[in-house]
């Protein structure tokens, strides 16, 4: 009886790892997407300016003017980037998921497994 309860305390273990990884992926899905409005939401502004606008690119504590086709090409950059990223950890999100149900659904037949080892000894 001692080998089914290591499997399950290990399961257990298991399960919780799982369930942070699960929580950084999903912290980390969403900085991308706080990310992607942002980015979103600059595009949306150099769409509002004429060709010949100022724009400047704050570098440290320094800000230098950029060419607006520049900066516009910098900024769908980023974007096409955190897009391909939020794909990426979503992918990873489901993989996790996928890991956590078999682990749960091992821990459940254990579980089960402890159960009716322990039913016919209370029975004899």
């Amino acid at each position: 009886m001692g080998d089914p309860q290591k499997k399950l305390q290990q399961l257990s273990d298991d399960f919780q790892k799982i369930q942070g990884e699960l929580q950084s992926a999903v912290d980390a899905r969403q900085k991308l997407e706080s990310q992607q409005q942002e980015n979103q939401s600059v595009q949306k502004e150099f769409a509002k300016l004429d060709d010949d606008a100022n724009i400047y690119k704050q570098i440290g504590p320094v800000l230098l003017k950029q060419d607006k086709a520049e900066a516009v090409m910098a900024v769908n950059g980023r974007l096409e980037f955190i897009e391909k990223e939020i794909n990426r950890i979503e992918k990873q999100i489901s993989d996790i998921q996928e890991r956590g149900e078999k682990t749960k659904t091992e821990i459940v037949q254990v579980q089960s497994q402890l159960q009716q080892a322990q039913q016919p000894g209370k029975a004899a």
